[in-house]
C-alpha cells in the first residue's frame, strides 16, 4: 500500500480550479477530499492522508462549536475527543445494487465529525429504510442540539442531522460546497443542488441521494427526515470493518450506559471552560444533575463528577480514559 504524494495545498486548489474532477481517477478524487476539507477552512484541525484507495479523513472528532445545549431527550452521555479516529473515503467509488446500514456512522463531515443516520435505535433493516421511523427519530424525539448532533453511547460526539454550526463556520460555506464525505466515496452536499437551485420532490432516493456529473452521484441534507444521508448507496466491501470510537474505560469498571430520563429533562447546558474542563448541567423532575469533566494527569484521560438520573442522583468520581 502507498501513499500518494499531494502538492501543497495552494498548488492542489489551483490544479483543481482549472479542471473536472472524475469518480474513476483515484488521484482526482483524493484530492478533491483533500481541498473539501482545506476549502472549508479545517486543514489545521483534521488530516487527509490518501493511500491505494482510500482517503483517510483523520480528527478527534470534538468541533470547534456549541454542542450539547439544548437536548431535552438525553442520553446522560457528554462528548469526549476520540484517539486516533480516521474515516476511510473509498477512492473509487462504485454504485451498488442495493443499500447498506449501519448502527455507527456512515460518513464523515469536512470537520472530522462522524455522520450517523437519522435514527437512535441500532442499525436499520431494508424495510426499515421505506418507513419513517418516527419512534426513532433523533430530531422529532429531541435528542439533537441545535448543531444537529449529540454524544452518543461511547460518549462520542456526531451529527444525526444537517451540521447546520459546522456549515456556518466553512469558509467556502454555500450550495456547490461538499460539506462531508459518505464512507463508499460519495460526497455529501446541503439541501440544494450544488448550483443553488431546489431539489425536486421525489428526486432523492432512500438513501437521500440523486446522480451527479461529476462524482457519479451524491447525498444530500434535507429539512425533514432522514435530514442526512441514512444509507450507504454505494460498494463498501467490508462494512463491519468501518471505524467506532472506542468507549470510555476504567481501571475498575465504569458508569453504565446511560438511558434517557422517561419524558426528557430541561434546561440542558453544556459549557466549556479554559483549563478543560466541560459541565453539562440539567433538571428532571426538580431534581439538578450534571455530568463533569476535565482532563487528568493520565494521557487521554478524565477525572469525571457526575449526578446523573441513570444512577439515582448518587455522586459518581472516577478517571475514564480513551483507548
Amino acid at each position: 500500500m502507498r501513499d500518494y504524494l499531494l502538492p501543497s495545498s495552494l498548488a492542489l486548489l489551483a490544479c483543481l480550479s482549472a479542471t473536472t474532477v472524475h469518480a474513476h481517477d483515484e488521484a482526482s478524487h483524493c484530492a478533491a477530499v483533500t481541498q473539501s476539507v482545506a476549502e472549508a477552512g479545517f486543514a489545521d484541525v483534521v488530516t487527509v492522508t490518501c493511500t491505494d484507495d482510500q482517503a483517510l479523513i483523520a480528527g478527534d472528532t470534538y468541533p470547534d462549536h456549541e454542542m450539547m445545549t439544548g437536548i431535552i431527550g438525553t442520553n446522560e452521555q457528554v462528548p469526549v475527543p476520540a484517539v486516533n479516529y480516521a474515516s476511510p473515503v473509498a477512492l473509487a467509488p462504485v454504485k451498488s445494487t442495493e443499500p447498506h446500514t449501519r448502527d455507527a456512522a456512515l460518513g464523515v463531515a469536512v470537520n472530522g465529525v462522524p455522520i450517523y443516520d437519522y435514527t437512535a435505535g441500532g442499525e436499520m433493516s431494508q424495510e426499515d429504510l421505506g418507513s419513517y421511523q418516527a419512534h426513532l427519530d433523533t430530531v422529532a424525539t429531541g435528542q439533537l442540539d441545535a448543531c444537529g448532533g449529540h454524544a452518543g453511547r461511547g460518549d462520542d460526539y456526531h451529527y444525526h442531522a444537517a451540521p447546520t454550526c459546522m456549515i456556518e463556520q466553512m469558509a467556502n460555506k454555500g450550495p456547490d460546497a461538499i460539506i462531508g464525505w459518505a464512507f463508499d466515496g460519495y460526497p455529501i452536499y446541503a439541501d440544494t443542488n450544488p448550483d443553488g437551485s431546489a431539489i425536486d420532490a421525489g428526486v432523492l432516493d432512500v438513501c437521500n441521494g440523486q446522480a451527479d456529473d461529476t462524482f457519479g452521484y451524491r447525498y444530500h441534507t434535507s429539512e425533514g427526515a432522514p435530514y442526512i444521508i441514512q444509507c450507504l448507496m454505494g460498494e463498501v466491501p467490508d462494512i463491519d470493518a468501518l471505524p467506532r470510537v472506542r468507549p470510555l474505560t476504567a481501571a475498575e469498571g465504569g458508569p453504565e450506559a446511560g438511558q434517557p430520563p422517561r419524558g426528557g429533562v430541561e434546561d440542558l447546558v453544556f459549557a466549556q471552560e479554559g483549563d478543560g474542563t466541560r459541565t453539562m448541567t440539567y433538571s428532571y423532575q426538580g431534581g439538578q444533575y450534571y455530568i463533569k469533566y476535565a482532563p487528568s494527569e493520565t494521557e487521554n484521560c478524565y477525572n469525571f463528577e457526575t449526578r446523573t438520573v441513570t444512577n439515582g442522583g448518587e455522586l459518581f468520581e472516577q478517571e475514564l480514559c480513551r483507548e
